[in-house]
């Protein structure tokens, strides 16, 4: 398994996303997080939607996954709230070095 992972989650607004940011950073389960506007596409309960919402890429240590999905889980309002985690293959060392630091 990889030590180091992005992980994406939305959330219906800046509010939301910032609340969940915080909680993140303060509980040290993430080094950086990054915000951006976004507009989403997709089908939920049989209808086509179209919503505006906060990607929020997550850096971290891929053990942490388990600890990050269920404070996302416990503060976000989606009934099935996106939470992916992807795998850092490669990164600058002295970079992937401060994400362990800050996540300890």
């Amino acid at each position: 398994m990889n030590s180091f992972c992005l992980i994406t989650t939305t959330c219906p607004d800046e509010q939301n996303a910032k609340s969940i940011i915080h909680l993140l950073l303060e509980q040290k389960l993430a080094a950086c997080i990054q915000m951006q506007a976004v507009q989403s596409f997709y089908h939920w309960e049989g209808k086509l939607c179209e919503s505006c919402e906060q990607l929020l890429l997550i850096k971290t240590r891929s053990s942490l996954f388990q600890k990050i999905e269920a404070l996302i889980l416990k503060h976000h309002p989606y009934t099935t709230p996106q939470i992916i985690q992807l795998p850092i293959e490669q990164g600058l060392k002295a970079y992937l070095q401060w994400i362990e630091e800050e996540t300890t």
